[in-house]
């Protein structure tokens, strides 16, 4: 589902995973620019507006969460 992200989601996640960088799908052609971006909430809004950039799957269990295929993490959380 390419729905989007809240914001609050976005912080979280992006909390739970080590910061904005590990959230960016770089196969997808913008993912360079967004790079260039001086401004971390201007990164921030550019995944908001096109949540297309984010890397997926996005698994939450409560505070921690995956970003990509991580099934062997899944395995470990209860």
């Amino acid at each position: 589902d390419k729905s989007g992200i809240s914001k609050g989601e976005l912080a979280s996640v992006k909390a739970a995973v080590g910061g904005l960088d590990a959230l960016v799908d770089d196969r997808h052609p913008d993912a360079a620019l967004l790079r260039y971006l001086a401004y971390e909430e201007d990164k921030e809004q550019k995944l908001l507006d096109n949540p297309r950039l984010l890397r997926t799957p996005i698994v939450r269990n409560g505070r921690l969460a995956t970003v990509g295929f991580c099934p062997e993490i899944w395995k470990g959380w209860t």
